[in-house]
């Protein structure tokens, strides 16, 4: 685990413009200076990500955002105050300080208040926002520990080893920009329910269409892939031939013999269990020289929402 030591050398490295991969709760990120040109357009070079999507401001202090965005609109001040610090993430009109390359030049950024306390403590010793996606080559599976970053990274990168990640999917997005100023609309799935939200402020609206130029991170239509083909298919499919396939379900299968390995998410059928696991299960299996990944689908309510978005785009590949 990093020490307060560790973390120090990391904020150094931000404020000399460097690159560091910290844990949040969600997902571990790649994190430079929000402020600095420079420093994120690292980011795009070391994962292959394109300019054209954006990326979300990392905050450890709700008193930050006055100097990134230019209003809180009324539906969004209730949503700080039951969800911040945590994985939700807000899309605002942004102010002149924060450079185009973070917001694929939108009028608009992402910003989240991370409820892990080592990566708080880190935008604080760093002096600034820390623009972050997630610690992994663009398209890839997103980690959740911190040898799924070094995995892929090896000693490119400082790595802030923090453990597991606890909720395991990355933010939910609601833009308040989207189609009516100061309107919710949910951009992503993701740690926290739209049911939650809902409960708040009222009924919310989701994005119906895919777009070339994203408003938020994680609105490709393939996102989240591991290197194995991945397939959607429904409980009491079979493999075919020879082939090593391993099988993603979400409960404990009635049938397994024919998968090569069998990754269960949640034996009890629990969402937040199967969320916090998804993304290390998709990183065991792809490590396995399979010749293909199925998955069962999760019921689409809370959090198996989130989870089956991250499915349905993986299998997009």
């Amino acid at each position: 685990m990093a020490t307060a030591q560790d973390i120090g050398s990391a904020a150094s490295e931000i404020r000399q413009g460097g690159l560091v991969a910290f844990p949040t709760e969600t997902v571990y990120g790649l994190g430079a200076n929000a402020l600095d040109a420079n420093a994120v357009a690292q980011i795009f070079e070391m994962k292959g990500r394109p300019r054209f999507d954006p990326l979300i401001v990392h905050i450890a202090d709700v008193g930050q955002l006055d100097a990134l965005v230019k209003d809180v609109p009324p539906l969004a001040k209730p949503l700080i105050e039951q969800f911040w610090p945590g994985p939700l993430s807000l899309v605002l009109e942004k102010q002149d300080c924060v450079p185009e390359i973070v917001t694929a030049g939108l009028s608009s950024v992402a910003i989240r208040f991370p409820a892990h306390e080592m990566a708080q403590a880190l935008i604080r010793a760093a002096g600034a926002p820390l623009a972050a996606p997630s610690a992994n080559r663009f398209g890839r599976v997103s980690p959740t520990r911190a040898d799924h970053v070094s995995q892929q990274f090896g000693d490119q990168l400082t790595v802030l080893d923090g453990g597991p990640c606890r909720v395991g999917l990355e933010s939910t997005v609601v833009s308040f920009v989207e189609i009516d100023p100061g309107q919710p609309v949910v951009l992503r799935p993701g740690g926290i329910t739209m049911e939650q939200i809902e409960a708040v402020i009222g009924p919310l609206k989701s994005r119906t269409k895919e777009d070339s130029r994203p408003s938020s991170p994680g609105q490709l239509s393939s996102h989240y892939s591991p290197a194995t083909p991945l397939v959607l298919a429904e409980e009491g499919f079979s493999p075919a031939g020879e082939n090593r396939v391993g099988l993603l379900s979400y409960q404990r299968p009635l049938q397994s013999e024919r998968f090569s390995v069998v990754e269960v998410l949640s034996e009890q059928g629990c969402p937040r269990e199967a969320a916090v696991k998804l993304f290390a299960a998709l990183h065991r299996l792809d490590a396995l020289n399979l010749d293909q990944i199925v998955a069962w689908p999760v019921p689409e309510a809370g959090l198996g929402r989130a989870i089956m978005d991250r499915l349905r785009r993986a299998a997009a590949k």
